[in-house]
């Protein structure tokens, strides 16, 4: 039986959701004892006083100095981590039952897994194809399954050896989650028995940004070469699937007009993410 498991919860501007998470962690029923540790990364809303609001039952953790890196500010928390046993979760992703950490950690403690991530249901404000997405990657397996390559810390776990072994890259921006499993072979175990609510309704901007850098990591990750006519075909794909699943779903037609837009631009600034990681890796 594992002595202790540590839950690393980092946030900021999470006002909407750390309460609701924090609770949700708190009231876990599981034979193994936990510590939750909590690491704010300079939140200007709530979320600060509602950390304080727990004092007694999270070990908060200063903020490290300097700017903010995800692979750094990982690698700083299981540092300070006493729990065999790490485990991920965001401050917007809410246990959605008390069985969540132990249907989470369970593939770690019988010995079946080096890494484990849970399943993500979309909020109930979420965009239908926003809910399209979610199913595909996450439901029964079996479509993610089929991917190159999947894996998220939005909630998931690892042994805390092994990430002292194996840290976090300390320098890429995006998909560190991504690079940390990819990076040697390990054995991946999606739980979908543990299950969070996590979802973002992005603005463009947002997704221009989020999948430039994707595109950036997955050049460095994968050594992709920037094709702009894979990325088309692969959006035009994508749009289908959102019409089909919007005809099942008549509510969310109203998002129909935008599907193209939205998919096209994912596409696009993933390509020029990895374009500009293949050129700027060839003049280095």
């Amino acid at each position: 039986m594992c002595r202790l498991v540590s839950v690393l919860v980092r946030s900021r501007n999470d006002e909407a959701f750390v309460s609701a998470t924090l609770k949700a962690i708190l009231e876990q029923k599981c034979a193994f004892p936990f510590e939750v540790l909590c690491c704010d990364d300079g939140s200007t809303d709530h979320t600060p006083e509602i950390l304080s609001s727990f004092h007694d039952r999270i070990r908060r953790l200063p903020r490290p100095e300097g700017e903010y890196h995800p692979g750094r500010r990982l690698n700083y928390m299981i540092k300070q981590s006493r729990g065999e046993i790490i485990v991920f979760n965001n401050a917007d992703a809410i246990p959605q039952n008390d069985q969540w950490l132990a249907n989470l950690v369970a593939p770690l403690l019988d010995e079946s897994a080096d890494a484990v991530y849970g399943k993500q249901v979309p909020r109930e404000d979420a965009l239908y194809l926003v809910r399209k997405d979610y199913q595909r990657a996450f439901g029964d397996g079996r479509i993610a399954s089929k991917w190159r390559f999947f894996f998220s810390l939005a909630t998931a776990a690892a042994r805390r050896d092994d990430l002292l072994a194996h840290p976090f890259d300390e320098e890429i921006r995006y998909s560190e989650d991504v690079e940390w499993a990819h990076r040697r072979p390990i054995r991946i175990v999606y739980a979908s028995e543990a299950i969070v609510e996590h979802s973002h309704n992005y603005t463009l901007c947002e997704l221009k940004r989020r999948f430039y850098g994707e595109g950036y990591a997955d050049g460095a990750i994968f050594g992709d070469s920037p094709s702009l006519w894979r990325e088309m075909v692969s959006a035009t794909m994508e749009v289908l699937r959102d019409v089909l699943f919007l005809l099942k779903h008549p509510c969310g037609l109203k998002e129909l007009p935008m599907a193209p837009v939205r998919r096209f631009t994912q596409k696009f600034y993933h390509w020029k993410g990895t374009k500009d990681y293949a050129r700027r890796n060839a003049s280095a």
